[in-house]
Parts: C-alpha cells; sequence; structure tokens
C-alpha cells in the first residue's frame, strides 16, 4: 500500500516539478516510514528495490518520455540489477534518489541509481531495463534510441556496464 501512496503523491508532484531531459537526473525525495522498516529498524532491503522503480518513473515523467512510451504502446521491464548497501537508513530520515542514464546498447538501457542522505551516498543501483511492446516483442535499440532523438554524443556506455551486463546475462538455455 505504502508503494502506492509513493507514486500518488510522485503523480502529483510531477505535475508541478520543472521538466527535465532524460539524459539529465531526476532527484525524487523521499522519507523512511514505519512500513520501510525490517525487524532491525531500518529500512528493509527489498524497499530500496521498490524506491528504485519510483525514481525511473519521475525521471520519465518529468522528461515526458513516460507519454512518449505508452503512446507507442511501449513499456519498460528490468532485466537485471545490482545495488549496494553502505549506510542505514532509519524511522523518519529524509533522502533522496538521484536516477540518471547511463547509455544504451544494442539490448537494453541502463541507469545508475544513487540514494543520498545529506549528500552521503547510502546506496547504489546499476539498472538494466529493456522495453517490450504491449501487442507482443521487444523494441529494438536502435527504434528506442530514435524515440528519444538519439543519445548525446558524449553520452557512451562505460566498458564496466558491458562486462556486468555480460555477467548476470542468463542464457537462453538457462545455465
Amino acid at each position: 500500500m505504502n508503494l502506492y501512496f509513493r507514486l500518488l503523491l510522485l503523480r502529483l508532484r510531477t505535475r508541478r516539478a520543472r521538466p527535465l531531459s532524460l539524459w539529465g537526473e531526476a532527484r525524487t525525495p523521499f522519507r523512511v516510514t514505519l512500513t520501510d522498516l525490517d525487524p532491525l529498524r531500518h529500512v528493509n532491503n527489498g524497499k530500496y528495490l521498490s524506491m528504485l522503480d519510483l525514481g525511473r518513473m519521475d525521471l520519465m515523467l518529468r522528461s515526458g518520455f513516460w507519454q512518449s512510451l505508452t503512446d507507442r504502446g511501449w513499456y519498460p521491464v528490468v532485466g537485471a540489477q545490482t545495488i549496494t548497501y553502505k549506510r542505514s537508513l532509519t524511522l523518519g530520515q529524509r533522502f533522496e534518489l538521484v536516477t540518471r542514464v547511463l547509455g544504451v546498447d544494442e539490448r537494453a538501457a541502463y541507469m545508475e541509481q544513487t540514494f543520498l542522505r545529506r549528500g552521503a551516498v547510502v546506496a547504489r543501483a546499476v539498472v538494466q531495463a529493456r522495453f517490450l511492446r504491449t501487442s507482443g516483442g521487444t523494441v529494438p535499440a536502435a527504434e528506442l534510441l530514435d524515440a528519444l532523438g538519439g543519445a548525446p554524443d558524449d553520452r557512451e556506455l562505460p566498458a564496466w556496464v558491458h562486462d556486468w551486463a555480460g555477467a548476470v546475462r542468463i542464457s537462453s538455455t538457462g545455465a
């Protein structure tokens, strides 16, 4: 329920927020609530993943990309993600989630999402997203980039992202 409440707040906030470029960064504010906590009284690791969804939604809504996706009958899905935790978040603390697109390759789009509290890194995630058609099938990278108006010249996907994507890929045989 907490996720739906946060999604509603996000939708209301994005209507008033200044637009941004999909190639910029979205800074999404949060506050730790009671339902975010695990028995040890810090944010549950699964809650971080749910908040990552909201950060990506914030970026797509404020950049206008969400509307472009839905107009084309496309939707994003997470193909892989890795998160590293550095500090804990506890009840009542304010923090922000910074979301930015790292780049696109022939298979997917990649984002980096960083949780910050008072400027200090709490956790960082790398997320691989693929885009699917509601009618079935995957949206090719060239078509995705065309819908985006291309990628900025300075936005080359880092080599370590290619390495990470290859390392976490599950083959079609399931091995």
